[in-house]
């Protein structure tokens, strides 16, 4: 029998953190990411069902919200990306197991957590940051803010919360981006 042990994005066994000035870049790879897209016909049951799943709102266009355990984000017309941490003790309660169950054939529901990498970035000086990394208009990404960008030629997700940000990026591609987010933080601080 193999001895198999989870590795991170990063390819390790703990999570990668790096503290450059004021701010702080952390690989999380403690939450499940699933895309939930609304059926032809769907869409306003898929919404309010999305809604008493998060407990708030589902996003709007570009917008990205936080219910007491899952968070979701827009990502297209009638589609989202919802995320919550793993129950690895119980695959039976396993995100897109839970989401397919409660969205029945009003969605279709994929689970993303094996293609997306996510950094969680903290401190000041954000925008200078981001500013370096992505042709975003940080002046306009406000709190709750959901973008589809591109940061080191890699297709990513930037959700501003608060004093943070988060950047799902390609798993494929993670010591890229990684690199990418350190660099800048570097050359910005």
């Amino acid at each position: 029998m193999h001895d198999l042990a989870p590795l991170t994005a990063l390819g390790a066994t703990a999570p990668q953190c790096d503290t450059i000035g004021p701010v702080t870049i952390t690989e999380n790879p403690d939450r499940a990411l699933v895309s939930v897209a609304a059926r032809m016909g769907q869409d306003a049951a898929c919404i309010k069902a999305l809604t008493a799943i998060l407990g708030t709102s589902a996003p709007d266009v570009a917008q990205f919200v936080q219910g007491p355990a899952l968070g979701a984000f827009w990502t297209a017309q009638y589609c989202w990306m919802v995320d919550g941490p793993y129950d690895l003790d119980d695959p039976q309660t396993d995100l897109d197991s839970r989401l397919k169950a409660e969205l029945g054939d009003m969605a279709s529901v994929t689970d993303q957590s094996g293609a997306w990498v996510r950094f969680d970035v903290q401190g000041d000086g954000l925008d200078a940051l981001f500013e370096r990394l992505c042709n975003l208009d940080m002046a306009r990404m406000t709190d709750g803010a959901a973008r589809r960008t591109v940061i080191d030629h890699l297709g990513c997700f930037v959700l501003r919360h608060g004093r943070g940000m988060t950047v799902y990026g390609p798993r494929s591609a993670a010591q890229s981006l990684h690199h990418a987010l350190v660099t800048a933080a570097r050359s910005a601080f």
